[in-house]
């Protein structure tokens, strides 16, 4: 079939490709030049001969017509408007044959007029289902309907075109090949198989979906691109919120892409997809493990399973690590995909820095506590790895403390080989409670715990979490769990009882608030995957349900003269000149925590070095009045007279 021969001369040179834009301009040419028309031509044969059999530069607008059950009359005005979106002949075409009422796009009287043996009419067009799903999008009012003018989205004529151009907010996605577990990798297949074949769901529906909760976002991204590519489709990530761009499920069906959205969940929000004019097709949606996504029909709701100590030495061993390190780090920390790799790319770096070829241990702590700025402004990094010799314990104290290490570094693994009701149930969290006065070494046990594990050490900032509208503060603490738990992060919340507090009777609206706050800590730390310490001056004022939540609780008891006297020589060090007697009276003498004995030590140390000479036992005397008055407390009675004298220079 010639269809350009029977065009106006000159015009088949300048046209875009396809047969389908320039029978839609042989047709502008038969209503506006009658003496021109293509009488032997019949518009309803030659549609369908070119719907079936499309030519190359046609595919892209007839399958997407397909797609959307368009009529033979909306194709072809589609197919009308493209060629004045894209080519500036047939623009100019378009103005002249509706001169002078319209400019260069088509007109819906026009487009109607030129197609009227296709069935076209102005309301047909108007309100058909391409304009339902924003592929043709009708000038605004208050012109009358015939004189609206029609168009298609820029980004669908990109695409209709094999172009690149995204709506605005939507931005196609590429992820990179993030290593991750070959069972996880084939499962998210597999249920991209699945969703290729569910049904679209009744009426006007979205497609078949996929709640994807994995620990973090590269990792949902990855398992999300590997489903949809199991379905025939790329990704394209879109707003959770807010109404999508014009034409969207047009765009998407013409660049072979599914939707994926991150919605930010947190515990009691719900969220459903928006609604996607034209598209059926499957979507997928990133979210954590708090939150409800509703959709009809309703979606697959997956959490993928995190890998086990041998999947996590592969990963390891992907990063760059040695098989020794790699079988070490997998024993000591327990991040995901996601996590390992960054971390590796971190140890990476470090061992570029000091000259070495590939990373070591000592690279690979240092790396760990990097990159958790998820955790950040709800909690900060505590520095520092104490030695073995900074924490003075009881020895019963000592055994706990280091029988706490080992239960951390087995935690994933503890219901192996146990019976059907503890492997029904596994916890691969850990929560441990320390309680004991102000300053008897609970924050500096927590960071020596951590330091043993190689993990970082985050203090929760209670200010931060906490919030005065209802709600708030418990999506503050999910997002700071979920950010420890991808971090593999050791989160410290000194003074506890602030949150965890016990139930009250309800009396008013702010009781049933506080009540529902603790029944909200009760379910998450049970839930926790992490390692969280709480500290306390006072176990009593916890509520009793989070006994049984946790794992171990350490009292730390204001420390005995033998302690105290370690404490003072820990703090001092070697290089001291105070002799060992004084200090063993000292320590005697002064009844303090350690907290206090170390206030009293930097007091002294400021107080010598102000005078250029070395720590005298009168400054250490003069630091522990000072603590001793903070307290409230009288000065020991018992008192050395050679403690009691001034240091040189005073007095």
């Amino acid at each position: 079939m010639n269809v350009a021969a029977s065009l106006p001369p000159g015009g088949a040179g300048a046209l875009p490709r396809g047969a389908l834009p320039e029978l839609a301009l042989a047709a502008l040419a038969a209503v506006h030049r009658p003496a021109q028309a293509f009488s032997d031509l019949a518009l309803p044969s030659a549609v369908e001969a070119l719907r079936a059999e499309p030519e190359p530069g046609d595919r892209a607008l007839v399958r997407l017509a397909d797609a959307l059950a368009l009529t033979d009359a909306e194709l072809m005005a589609a197919a009308l408007v493209l060629a004045a979106e894209t080519d500036a002949e047939a623009a100019r075409a378009v103005a002249e044959a509706q001169a002078p009422l319209g400019g260069s796009r088509p007109l819906i009287g026009l487009a109607a007029a030129c197609f009227r043996a296709l069935g076209a009419s102005p309301d047909g067009l108007a309100a058909g289902r391409a304009a339902a799903a924003g592929l043709l999008t009708p000038g605004p009012e208050p012109a009358a309907l015939p004189e609206r003018s029609l168009a298609i989205p820029l980004a669908v004529v990109s695409a209709l075109r094999g172009g690149a151009l995204a709506p605005e907010g939507v931005r196609r996605l590429r992820p990179g090949a993030l290593p991750m577990p070959v069972p996880v990798l084939e499962a998210a297949q597999a249920r991209g198989r699945a969703l290729a074949e569910a049904p679209a769901g009744p009426g006007d529906a979205v497609g078949p979906g996929l709640v994807i909760r994995a620990g973090a976002r590269a990792e949902g991204l990855r398992l999300a691109a590997l489903a949809a590519a199991a379905a025939g489709l790329e990704l394209a990530e879109v707003p959770a919120e807010g109404a999508p761009p014009a034409g969207l499920g047009p765009w998407l069906l013409a660049s072979g892409l599914a939707p994926v959205f991150a919605p930010a969940l947190a515990a009691g929000d719900r969220w459903s997809p928006p609604d996607l004019p034209g598209w059926r097709g499957p979507w997928f949606a990133l979210a954590g493990a708090e939150g409800l996504v509703e959709a009809e029909p309703a979606p697959a709701d997956w959490t993928p399973p995190a890998p086990d100590a041998e999947a996590r030495a592969r990963l390891w061993r992907a990063g760059g690590l040695s098989p020794e390190d790699a079988a070490r780090a997998a024993q000591g920390f327990r991040q995901g995909p996601a996590r390992i790799a960054e971390v590796a790319a971190f140890a990476r770096a470090g061992a570029l820095a000091r000259g070495a070829e590939a990373p070591g241990w000592e690279d690979l702590r240092q790396a760990a506590a990097r990159g958790a700025e998820g955790l950040a402004p709800a909690a900060r990094l505590v520095p520092g790895a104490p030695a073995d010799e900074a924490l003075v314990l009881p020895a019963a104290l000592r055994e706990a403390m280091a029988a706490l290490v080992a239960r951390a570094r087995v935690r994933d693994r503890l219901h192996l080989g146990l019976g059907p009701a503890a492997a029904a149930r596994p916890r691969t969290g850990l929560a441990a409670l320390f309680s004991g006065e102000s300053g008897t070494g609970k924050t500096l046990a927590a960071s020596w715990f951590a330091a043993r594990l190689g993990l970082p050490l985050y203090r929760a900032d209670l200010a931060a979490l906490t919030s005065k509208w209802i709600g708030e503060t418990e999506k503050n603490l999910d997002g700071l769990f979920s950010a420890a738990a991808r971090a593999d992060a050791v989160l410290f919340f000194d003074e506890a009882d602030a949150l965890f507090a016990a139930r009250t009777d309800v009396g008013d609206a702010h009781d049933r608030h506080a009540n529902a706050q603790t029944n909200y800590l009760l379910q998450r730390i049970e839930s926790f995957e992490g390692v969280a310490i709480l500290a306390s001056n006072n176990r009593e004022r916890f509520d009793p349900a989070f006994t049984r939540r946790l794992d171990a609780i350490l009292d730390f008891p204001m420390p005995e003269a033998p302690a105290r006297a370690a404490l003072w020589r820990a703090h001092l060090g070697e290089a001291c000149a105070v002799p060992s007697a004084e200090i063993d009276a000292l320590a005697i003498g002064a009844d303090l925590a350690g907290g206090h004995i170390r206030n009293a030590v930097f007091a002294a140390a400021a107080r010598a070095a102000a005078q250029g000479r070395g720590i005298e036992a009168a400054d250490l005397w003069a630091g522990i009045a000072e603590e001793y008055a903070k307290l409230g407390r009288p000065a020991p009675a018992r008192l050395s007279p050679r403690l009691a004298r001034p240091a040189r220079g005073e007095g």
